[in-house]
């Protein structure tokens, strides 16, 4: 007999888990009822990366069982989800199981592309090619930034959506402090290749790191996007988004923000809109065809940034209005599109960039959140882990 859910959830990330437990807190009638369904067999607090990138953190610390974070109550199946049946309420995973579900919560997150840079999978890990985008990958970034000897340095973001969009450019501004310190900065040209059309979508925001990038005297080039590797030539290619010219330059040291999509499963399925995405109502969080099904997290076509901080805002809503649809009442709960990202620009300064839908700032703190600030830096680096493993994914905050 195939087995069947109450609530069923595609992906044990933070936003999957986060859901799961805010239910369970909601209503001891979900306790075995609520069932995960992800392959992997430890979670990950990525933020954490850009620190371990920059020699500021250990990275074992950002890593756990996942039968340590699952919450009591919920069945974990560790089985890959290879396609939706969203008419007949099932999934059908990589194992050849047929689950059904009342409700459909799809959090699967994002998958990264290595393989869409040519050569990037053969040389990365060497050649001073890294990536702080893999728990595998992560030391070898703080390995080349405490060996480098001066040079260029080349940071790049992709012409894709990304988890953490502020991340490509976070490692950059360690990367320039920890030159300077070793007394290498005076020999070194740094340069961010970014595919996007500014250093930041959020304008207040954008000035403030504007005004970084000239402190720091870094080279930033625009609408310029990253399609090859040549490690053992240690050259890079890239190409103009708005003339399709391409043009290469050499790097002692290049930090790649690889490409991101959608898992193939999700966009391959009926769930899917533009892109690949799980299509959802942009405040109800509740999917535009099936009613009961739910999407959130970075797998989401939700028009925000895609991170932790909008998931924790996400979370609520989706959990909300589920126990509102079993009630047979209205969906009152509504996702603002607030996304946060703590722009780590030094080793004691940070930018605390929250906004919402409209690219409008929507700040928690009582100041200027455009301003670096030494006591922001320490809130993500001391305060955030303990706040994301016991309170987000525990479903307290």
């Amino acid at each position: 007999m195939n087995p069947h859910f109450r609530i069923l959830i595609i992906g044990a990330g933070s936003a999957g888990i986060s859901v799961a437990s805010r239910l369970l807190r909601q209503s001891s009638a979900f306790r075995h009822d609520i069932a995960l369904i992800d392959p992997a067999e430890h979670h990950f607090y990525q933020p954490l990366w850009t620190l371990v990138g920059g020699g500021a953190a250990k990275k074992e610390f950002s890593k756990r069982d996942m039968e340590a974070v699952i919450p009591f109550g919920t069945h974990h199946i560790q089985d890959a989800v290879s396609s939706f049946d969203p008419e007949q309420n099932q999934v059908h995973t990589a194992q050849g199981q047929t689950i059904s579900y009342d409700y459909l919560v799809v959090a699967p997150g994002i998958d990264i592309d290595w393989q869409g840079i040519k050569g990037l999978q053969e040389t990365l890990g060497k050649n001073g090619v890294c990536s702080n985008y893999s728990y595998e990958t992560v030391d070898y970034t703080w390995q080349t930034i405490r060996n480098f000897s001066g040079g260029k340095a080349v940071f790049t973001h992709p012409n894709s959506p990304v988890k953490c969009g502020g991340a490509p450019q976070k490692i950059m501004y360690l990367a320039d402090e920890a030159f300077s310190h070793r007394g290498v900065r005076g020999q070194t040209e740094i340069t961010f290749n970014s595919a996007n059309p500014g250093i930041f979508d959020v304008e207040e925001y954008k000035q403030a790191l504007e005004k970084v990038i000239d402190r720091k005297q870094i080279q930033a080039n625009f609408r310029t996007n990253l399609i090859e590797v040549r490690g053992e030539e240690k050259e890079a290619v890239f190409e103009n988004l708005d003339t399709g010219e391409t043009f290469t330059t050499s790097f002692d040291m290049l930090h790649v923000t690889p490409p991101m999509r959608a898992p193939a499963f999700l966009a391959e399925s009926p769930l899917a809109g533009e892109g690949g995405w799980v299509d959802v109502h942009k405040h109800t969080l509740q999917h535009t065809k099936y009613e009961n099904v739910f999407g959130l997290g970075d797998a989401s076509n939700l028009p925000t940034s895609k991170t932790g901080a909008a998931i924790r805002k996400q979370a609520p809503v989706v959990a909300e209005n589920i126990l509102a649809l079993l009630k047979n009442g209205p969906m009152d709960a509504f996702y603002d599109g607030y996304s946060s990202c703590p722009i780590v620009t030094g080793y004691r300064s940070l930018i605390l960039a929250e906004f919402d839908y409209f690219k409008e700032p929507k700040e928690s703190m009582p100041f200027n959140q455009a301003v670096e600030r030494r006591s922001m830096y320490h809130m993500k680096k001391d305060f955030l882990p303990i706040i994301y493993w016991n309170g987000m994914l525990k479903g307290v905050i």
